[in-house]
């Protein structure tokens, strides 16, 4: 149905980079009118997404907010144009820490960025949505939420874990206003997050227990994203789809 999605106005945080920018040029390619590209620190990335957007045939905006502090979560939230489609996909590790090393900062920081953030940007946009009759929201979860994450990585695991909790709710009481809500959990994906947080080591013993031998893409991920955007997926709510290339498989 490669119109489904003309006239449409799609918001992606954390797009500079990673899946949300592959999701982004994504959305675009399939024929979203707008996509509003939300980035932190890194505007080089961002603009290259919106070149690959523009290149596309879209219109591309541009907003920066620190997800990671109230302050720039409300600032952001004051700047939230319309949208029909949100992925929620801003959300980082920050640092590894364990338990006796984490500080209150820290854990303030993590659950802003991963969880209020999703929270209160969803509650921001659900309105428009509501008016227009209908739209879609994709938070990103991740296999942490499953497996308690890495060393140094229990809260970012919790934080996904709220996630996975937050899209199951929204969905049961945003499906009749004619909301979809879904979940993708992406697995050890081969891009900028892993090459910060994780060592080789890690990553190739991340392989040897793939079923499916490979770590995944940016691409893998954001093509489930626009699957469950899509018409394809009208009756799919409340879930979350792991992609993690067999790693979880029962």
């Amino acid at each position: 149905m490669p119109d489904e999605f003309s006239g449409k106005v799609a918001l992606v945080t954390g797009a500079s980079r990673g899946i949300g920018a592959s999701t982004a040029i994504a959305l675009a390619r399939r024929g979203v009118a707008r996509v509003v590209v939300h980035y932190n620190g890194y505007r080089e990335g961002a603009e290259r997404t919106a070149a690959a957007i523009r290149d596309a045939g879209a219109v591309c905006d541009i907003l920066a907010a620190d997800l990671g502090a109230e302050s720039g979560i409300a600032s952001f939230i004051e700047r939230l144009p319309e949208a029909d489609i949100l992925v929620n996909n801003a959300g980082s590790l920050v640092k590894r820490a364990r338990l006796l090393e984490f500080s209150g900062e820290l854990y303030d920081r993590v659950m802003n960025l991963n969880v209020k953030s999703v929270w209160t940007i969803t509650q921001a946009i659900v309105p428009s949505m509501v008016r227009k009759g209908g739209g879609v929201i994709v938070n990103l979860s991740s296999i942490a939420a499953r497996n308690g994450g890495g060393p140094g990585a229990t809260v970012y695991a919790a934080a996904k874990a709220a996630v996975m909790t937050f899209t199951k709710g929204f969905a049961k009481e945003l499906a009749p206003l004619g909301i979809r809500v879904n979940a993708v959990s992406p697995g050890t994906v081969d891009n900028d997050f892993h090459q910060k947080f994780s060592t080789r080591q890690i990553l190739d013993s991340v392989v040897a227990m793939t079923p499916a031998g490979r770590l995944s893409t940016n691409e893998d991920v954001s093509g489930v994203i626009v699957f469950l955007c899509s018409e394809a997926a009208r009756y799919i709510h409340g879930q979350t789809i792991e992609i993690n290339g067999g790693l979880l498989a029962p």
